[in-house]
């Protein structure tokens, strides 16, 4: 049988798209097939080994990618288009992630329970897995890896990644400073691929446990029906069409100044982006002029980066024509930047006469685009913002306590944001979502350990001897 020739692919800079910043080497099948069996060859060394010893691995790739932060910043920056200040951001991010996970391996991995027989001890200890697939996508090539691998490899899973073939060269570069840290060799296995290609293998290998996967709700559901009755366990978090609701009484300028930050941060290019705001009609016209106001501070080509490839920006570009032809109002943006043409920049782009059947309102754009609602009151705005079939995140800006409890209470997301925009999760909160933005476990914080590990329920009888 012919060995598959491995494909070169090359990676250019979509802020200058002339630009090639380097190349990588795709992996086969068959390459993808042994790593996974080094990978489940590797696990029963590494989850003997001690946790805290685990943890201590963690601890130093902390410290190495603090001490990588610049270099690989501008690799991931070049690479997919952030800006270098919110790559150096996310390093920071993923520095903190893996120094709350590194405390995970001090943590009890059981409890003692409570027999009704004094001869008998109860108790419970949670044990990895075994080999977990990880398929992360490229709109947070150092964080989102970071936030799964950390707690895999904490509570002792092995672990096979594959990162988006658009951030192969950030992936490979992480993957390298594990080895640096002192992971065992095989403990993390890097594949390099397209999903297409790759992802089938890893999801339908009897080796591998569990698939961890974030990324667009079409693939989601395909791991789903492919994983699912072979009985792995399965992690999604998926899209969003995240919400925020300005309310009378709000600070207007905060509300302003963080629903523009929600929407135009990281291009738009996030999952807990902000992309629908809904506003009470009394102090409709005064929060639009504010928002056009935010939304002119921002500098395309400095402060905002160009979106990922040449496929997002087709996407993102023809989902503002589709609500300029359904008859929304662009009032700002809305065009690519003429004078950046050497990159996919486009401008912060704000809608409004939105009807919320139009597809500006209910499906993920995945870029720097927000549609803008007037409201009669706050009940109308609950009611519209929960029309979504995504429920990942969203936010209210008041200052009546009742009505932010009440939201809290009443939204249907996961993430609930009072006073603030509607991205950002500390890594020791559980982060996921409702309705169609994540199937099965939350991540990070101790939401983790469910996923990663599974209960044993241990009976040890004759332990304790009554007296004579």
């Amino acid at each position: 049988m012919a060995t598959e020739t491995r494909e070169i692919r090359e990676q250019y800079n979509p802020a200058n798209t002339s630009e090639c910043i380097g190349k990588i080497e795709l992996h086969t099948v068959e390459e993808t097939e042994a790593k996974i069996e080094a990978s489940g060859k590797a696990f029963g060394e590494w989850s003997r080994m001690s946790s805290v010893a685990r943890g201590e691995i963690l601890h130093k790739m902390a410290d190495l990618l603090i001490e990588h932060m610049e270099p690989l910043a501008e690799l991931a920056s070049k690479e997919m288009g952030k800006t270098v200040p919110e790559m150096i951001g996310e390093v920071k991010r993923g520095a903190s992630i893996l120094r709350y996970f590194a405390q995970e391996g001090m943590r009890a991995a059981g409890e003692v329970l409570p027999s009704v027989s004094e001869e008998k001890m109860l108790f419970t200890k949670r044990v990895p897995l075994g080999v977990v697939a990880i398929i992360t996508p490229w709109n947070f090539p150092i964080a989102i890896p970071l936030w799964k691998i950390a707690p895999a490899l904490v509570y002792g899973n092995t672990v096979v990644w594959k990162p988006s073939i658009e951030v192969a060269l950030t992936g490979q570069y992480i993957a390298d400073l594990f080895l640096k840290a002192g992971l065992p060799e095989h403990v993390l296995n890097i594949v390099q691929g397209r999903g297409s290609k790759l992802g089938t293998v890893l999801i339908k290998s009897p080796i591998v446990k569990a698939i961890s996967f974030t990324g667009s709700n079409a693939v989601g559901q395909q791991i789903l029906n492919e994983a699912g009755p072979l009985n792995k366990k399965i992690q999604l978090e998926l899209g969003g069409k995240n919400a925020a609701i300005i309310l009378a009484d709000a600070d207007l300028e905060l509300a302003a100044r963080l629903t523009i930050e929600g929407a135009m941060k990281q291009t738009g290019q996030r999952c807990t982006a902000t992309s629908r705001v809904y506003i009470e009609a009394s102090v409709y016209d005064e929060a639009v002029e504010k928002l056009i106001k935010y939304a002119k501070q921002i500098k395309v080509g400095e402060t905002m980066g160009p979106l990922a490839s040449r496929q997002q920006f087709e996407s993102v570009m023809e989902h503002i024509a589709r609500a300029k032809a359904q008859g929304a109002k662009c009032i700002f943006g809305g065009k690519p930047v003429a004078e950046l043409s050497h990159g996919y920049y486009v401008e912060p782009t704000l809608f409004v006469d939105v009807a919320h059947e139009m597809d500006l309102a209910r499906e993920e754009v995945f870029g720097p685009v927000l549609a803008i609602f007037k409201v009669a009151d706050y009940e109308e705005a609950i009611r519209l913002a929960n029309d979504s079939e995504f429920g990942l995140s969203a936010s209210i800006y008041t200052a009546n306590i009742q009505k932010a409890f009440d939201f809290i209470e009443r939204s249907e997301v996961g993430l609930v944001q009072i006073n603030d925009e509607t991205g950002g999760a500390e890594p020791q909160a559980p982060f996921g979502g409702m309705k169609n933005s994540s199937t099965g476990f939350r991540e990070q914080g101790q939401a983790a350990k469910e996923f990663f590990t599974v209960l044993k329920t241990v009976t040890i009888n004759g332990i304790r001897y009554k007296k004579s």
